[in-house]
């Protein structure tokens, strides 16, 4: 077993605004890779809809949700997997209305195949890290090798 710590943040506070400056790091990963023989396990960290700033990106649900996926998608073919491979996404929102709910899933439905859906479990939280986020999306996945 080869475990792999995956670290694509520019700057180590990550965009976090109370750590800027202060020498503290955000002690988080993107991402940790565990290769085993034939696969490697992928557990990709909470995203939530920003930019490479740190800045939130959309006001929606929708476009937070657009945002995220494409994330996760480039954390995934980087270590060469798809979003085929995702076996378990947890959802975090701070809405959970029938529009939300619809938004979130006509998103989700554009990056994973039909057949072929992770697990899934949503929550509703108060409040997401960083002001203005309105879903945080984890994913874990077996990536074939």
């Amino acid at each position: 077993m080869k475990k792999t710590v995956i670290n694509l943040a520019k700057d180590t506070a990550r965009g976090i605004e109370a750590l800027k400056g202060s020498g503290v790091p955000a002690v988080f990963s993107d991402a940790v890779r565990i290769d085993l023989p034939g696969c490697a396990l992928l557990y990709i960290s909470g995203k939530v809809g920003t930019d490479e700033n740190g800045k939130v990106v959309g006001r929606t649900m929708r476009e937070q949700t657009e945002r995220i996926l494409t994330n996760i998608k480039a954390v995934l073919e980087r270590e060469g997997g798809t979003m085929d491979d995702i076996v378990r996404v947890r959802v975090y929102v701070t809405q959970l209305d029938q529009q939300s709910l619809k938004d979130v899933h006509e998103v989700r439905a554009r990056y994973f195949t039909a057949g072929m859906y992770p697990a899934s479990t949503l929550v509703r939280v108060t409040q997401l890290s960083p002001d203005g986020g309105l879903i945080e999306i984890d994913a874990d996945a077996v990536i074939q090798v």
